[in-house]
């Protein structure tokens, strides 16, 4: 049996593969979700960053020990703290915004293999 699916699976490699509807759909939700994805990605590791450097300037890891050094650490400190709280809710929006804009043909596309599988049935 192993032998069997071998010679299926080198088979399969060298022939002619034409994309099927699912593979098509599964292609445009992915794109439809990338970038509010690579957008959470990039913004929340500079927040955390951002965090980390403020706190790192507030307990006097980095920089000179002076008590404006601590201030200059809570604020920014705050800031990443603040740009990790609205990475959600801009995510959202631009997975709203992207979603909107390939809806059409992720629509069309799913209804016309659920037709196909309601006629196979």
């Amino acid at each position: 049996m192993e032998k069997f699916d071998d010679v299926k699976q080198i088979k399969e490699s060298y022939s002619e593969h034409s994309e099927t509807d699912y593979e098509k759909l599964r292609k445009l939700d992915a794109k439809a979700k990338r970038p509010a994805e690579v957008f959470a990605y990039i913004f929340g590791v500079m927040a955390a960053l951002i965090l980390g450097v403020g706190m790192c300037l507030a307990m006097h890891t980095i920089g000179p020990a002076t008590t404006a050094m601590l201030a200059v650490g809570i604020v920014v400190g705050v800031i990443g703290m603040i740009m990790a709280g609205i990475n959600y809710p801009v995510y959202k929006a631009i997975l709203k915004r992207s979603k909107a804009k390939y809806s059409f043909q992720i629509l069309t596309l799913s209804d016309k293999i659920l037709n196909e599988d309601m006629q196979q049935q």
